[in-house]
């Protein structure tokens, strides 16, 4: 084969593959033909053509607001009577929440002191309970007592009423009425003296003394009559008492509810001595 042979056939080839190639392109562009629109520039055509119809209605309507605001025209209102005011209902309108909150606090306040106030009454007018220290306690029958007293060891012990009661002699009374408290000389005429059981000095519970008759305080030496007037020791004074009240039936009932202050040193109005050995130390003389 000769080379122009070759020659033509290279170049028939390349025209061929030239054309295939060129078709295989067309095929996939976009372009339709000549003079024609991609989707693309189609879309913003139609996007451009809404916002022009939108301008143009807003445009309307700004128009037909200045034409309104713009006339001359005017609504006339038929003339009416002014209504007179009224407070309004207070149950209508309600109770606000500081409203509550003051008469809530107001109720309970008085609620309150009127529960102390009847409760102070009830108080003040019920009678005193008996049967404890601290208030009237009934000690036994005055008979009974005075028996026990005289026949026994002379000494008569009331421990719900924390109390010694011990006779006191008629022929002392004159001298009793000038040195005791008035409360305690209706006792005293029945017969009976009522004295607290703790010593004046510092509070120790003094017993009796069965062979001096005295009252003598272990604790610190102090020493007291049968009566419960000072003798000897360190106490500043007698022995405290309690008024006593004998009913009409005859009960003995010690007022343990207030404490008679001892008579000062030096008292000796039933004039007893030491009947026999002190339990304590001697005695002053």
């Amino acid at each position: 084969m000769s080379a122009t042979a070759i020659i033509l056939i290279a170049v028939v080839a390349v025209v061929i593959l030239g054309a295939i190639a060129f078709l295989s392109l067309a095929r996939k562009s976009d372009v339709r033909g000549a003079g024609a629109l991609s989707a693309e520039t189609v879309q913003r055509d139609k996007a451009s053509r809404s916002t022009e119809r939108k301008s143009s209605a807003a445009a309307e309507a700004e128009a037909a607001g200045v034409a309104a605001r713009t006339s001359t025209s005017v609504t006339t209102v038929a003339d009416k009577a002014p209504v007179p005011w009224s407070p309004p209902d207070r149950d209508a309108i309600g109770v606000s929440r500081r409203q509550f909150l003051n008469r809530a606090t107001v109720a309970l306040m008085t609620a309150g002191l009127g529960t102390f106030a009847a409760a102070s009454f009830l108080a003040f007018l019920w009678p005193s309970a008996t049967g404890g220290f601290g208030g009237r306690v009934p000690v036994g029958r005055l008979d009974e007592i005075l028996r026990e007293v005289r026949t026994g060891s002379g000494f008569f012990y009331a421990s719900e009423a924390r109390t010694w009661i011990t006779a006191y002699p008629a022929e002392a009374l004159p001298k009793a009425e000038l040195a005791y408290d008035a409360a305690m000389l209706p006792g005293m005429r029945a017969g009976l003296v009522a004295t607290y059981q703790k010593c004046p000095h510092l509070g120790c519970r003094v017993p009796e003394c069965l062979s001096s008759q005295w009252f003598e305080c272990g604790c610190h030496g102090s020493q007291y009559n049968r009566v419960g007037e000072h003798k000897g020791g360190p106490a500043p004074r007698g022995m405290d008492h309690f008024a006593i009240d004998v009913s009409p039936a005859g009960d003995v009932i010690v007022d343990t509810g207030t404490v008679i202050q001892g008579t000062p040193l030096g008292t000796n109005t039933t004039g007893q001595e030491a009947e026999g050995p002190n339990c304590v130390g001697e005695a002053d003389h």
